[in-house]
């Protein structure tokens, strides 16, 4: 079996594949301070919830956003796992696309994996976008070929700074508000929001679409993506395991070297 990691800003998520099947799911939240033991003893214990022992997994892949997290997780996979870890953007593994961009390494890792999966499933040309810790829209050519892409602050992101930097606004939680116009403070800030984060999606869609020169499909992933696919008609494809099964595809690449 093989364990794919995702390490967000937010949440480090764990992905059992047995071949290409998804046998679980587990999510923590992300903390630098968290030891390798620590991740360990949770995930044998989850692990073996599902009848599954830790000596099954034959594999490993990471891909981290969070450098400083990068070393405990490696050391999971070695002390508990008994293999080395594949690491997306390390040198020697395969993509198997070019990144067409000023500066490849600053690519975050997650969204090179979102692109390579969203091609594998839908083809190109297309656009990803990943509502994460930042909103991001990710572009991939016919070929499969990372073009390039826009970030934008992540709507949880947006709310906690305008709870935290306006006195007498409140924390509301996000939702689609049954009208525009809010008649209190929660509902007027929970329009602004959701509606502005709609507006957001469609107008950068458009103009990437019209900057790139050709009709796009559009696929959209990260733990928000359900509530605004349902609001924007711009939105093809909602795939909620897109980064998962990328990791499980660029291991199957690289596993005969």
């Amino acid at each position: 079996m093989l364990l794919a990691v995702d390490s967000g800003n937010t949440n480090i998520v764990f992905a059992l594949f047995d071949n290409e099947l998804i046998k679980g799911v587990w999510r923590f939240s992300t903390d630098i301070n968290r030891t390798a033991d620590e991740l360990g003893i949770w995930l044998d214990q989850l692990l073996s919830m599902k009848n599954i022992s830790r000596q099954q997994v034959k594999a490993c892949i990471i891909a981290s956003v969070v450098p400083t997290v990068l070393f405990s997780l490696k050391q999971l996979c070695f002390y508990y796992f008994g293999c080395e870890a594949l690491v997306v953007g390390d040198k020697d593994v395969d993509l198997g696309i070019k990144v067409l961009v000023d500066y490849p390494h600053e690519v975050g890792a997650d969204r090179l994996v979102n692109s390579v999966a969203a091609y594998s499933d839908y083809t190109g040309p297309l656009i990803v976008i990943d509502f994460g810790t930042a909103t991001t829209f990710d572009v991939v050519d016919i070929e499969g070929n990372y073009c390039g892409g826009v970030i934008a602050p992540g709507i949880n992101l947006s709310l906690q700074t305008l709870h935290t930097t306006a006195a007498k606004l409140p924390c509301v939680a996000i939702c689609r508000p049954e009208t525009v116009i809010g008649k209190t403070t929660e509902s007027a800030m929970q329009s602004g929001i959701y509606w502005g984060y709609v507006g957001l999606i469609e107008n950068i869609i458009k103009r990437i679409k019209y900057e790139f020169g050709s009709s796009m499909s559009v696929v959209a992933t990260g733990g928000l993506a359900s509530l605004f696919t349902k609001a924007s008609s711009t939105i093809d494809h909602i795939d909620l395991n897109l980064t998962l099964r990328g990791l499980s595809k660029i291991y199957r690449l690289n596993s005969s070297i």
